[in-house]
Parts: structure tokens; sequence; C-alpha cells
């Protein structure tokens, strides 16, 4: 099966293809650009220039559903439901979480992501591997960065954006943490594909649904919540 897969969910974008478990090519950019500028020419080339394919050819489509940029995930959701419903393919979403936790899947210890959320908070869950098999997940949540080492035991690894801007706080608070280098710290396409694969029938799995995962509400609706 081939997947189509992209990330849009902070600054740097991702977008891979992967044929059953094998990749075929991925790529990573970050610009200041929005991702709506260059998106969909960047998935035509990689198609037809490094894959060798048709659009046609894509069994299904993956995009990160958040947490994340509000901006960047309403880009890249748009655009993978645009191509699934114009292919008539389905289009699967998975956290962005997952897609930073996944990279770390042969970790012998505890992996904690943390995406920086600003106002001194991020967007976290604690993850538990063995041998590149899921054990455990806690629930995602929008904290503080205190709040957020609160949630691990023991040895940890901090990955996500969150873990370089707090990483000072990280390193004075937590038990024995490794942080993550940043090259890792980014949402990763083909590591959201690699969540899949701990998940059976994922194509008709209700927690790959494609719609965003915000967990905190927008600037707009907090400010009509106060009004």
């Amino acid at each position: 099966m081939k997947l189509l897969c992209l990330s849009t969910a902070e600054q740097g974008c991702s977008l891979a293809i992967v044929d059953g478990d094998s990749p075929v090519c991925e790529e990573f950019w970050e610009v200041k650009q929005t991702h709506s500028i260059r998106l969909v020419k960047m998935i035509e080339h990689m198609l037809g220039k490094r894959a060798g394919l048709e659009l046609a050819d894509i069994d299904a489509f993956v995009v990160a559903r958040g947490p994340g940029s509000f901006t960047g995930l309403r880009i890249g959701i748009s655009v993978i439901k645009g191509l699934a419903y114009a292919m008539r393919k389905p289009a699967l979403g998975v956290s962005s979480l997952d897609g930073i936790a996944f990279r770390f899947a042969y970790s012998s210890m505890s992996v904690c992501v943390m995406m920086d959320a600003r106002r001194n908070e991020v967007y976290c869950a604690a993850y538990q591997f063995d041998h590149g098999g899921l054990v455990s997940k806690t629930s995602e949540r929008v904290v503080s960065p205190e709040e957020a080492i609160k949630m691990t035991k023991g040895p940890t690894l901090f990955a996500g954006s969150g873990s370089k801007a707090y990483r000072d706080i990280i390193e004075q608070t937590a038990d024995h943490p490794v942080i993550a280098h940043n090259f890792l710290n980014s949402v990763n396409a083909a590591a959201l594909i690699r969540s899949l694969s701990s998940k059976d029938n994922f194509l008709d799995n209700p927690e790959n649904i494609l719609a965003p995962s915000y967990i905190r509400k927008s600037d707009a609706q907090l400010q009509f919540a106060v009004k």
C-alpha cells in the first residue's frame, strides 16, 4: 500500500511517501512563507520527479491532525482532504505528537513529547515503547512545562519544540533527562506512518478520523468567551 503523508503542524513541513514497510522518499523544509504557497507544487514534484509516481498510484493519504499551529493544520488537512476527495481514496489523521514520539520507538527509556504551545505551555504526551512497539501513551494535553515533566517517571527522553524552548526547566526539574537533538524535534511524516503500524486495520480505526485536534481553543474563541 502506497501512502502519502504530510505534516504542516508547525513552521517546518514534512512530506513522505511510503510503500508498505519501505520508504520511497522524504522531504523536510522550513521557510518563512506560509505552507499554502509551496505545498501543492512540492507534492507534485515529489510524486513525479522523485518517486516516479502519479497521484492515482497513491492508495491513501495521511496528515498530522494536531496539535500544532491552527493555520498550519487547516492548510495541511484541507490539501489532503482535497486530494483524497478528488482521487476517491481514504484520508487519515494522526496525532502530531505521535509524529515526534515514533521517531524514538526503539528508545529504552520513556519518551515525553513537548510541542511549544506558546504562553508558557506545551502540548504533550508521555510514551512507553518496547522494541519499536507502543506499550502505553498518556492522554494529550496542554499544560505548563513543569506539569508535563510531572507526567514522567525515571529517566526520560524529551523531544519536540517544547523540549528546546524549555530545556533549562527540564534539566533542572526532571529525573535524569535526555534532550533530543534539534534535528529530531519536528513532526515527521514518516513517523506518522510508522505510528499506524501499531494499530490494527488503521484505515477503519476511529482514532484516525480526519478532523483537527487543537486541544486548546483558538484566540478568537477565547476572546469571544470572555465577552
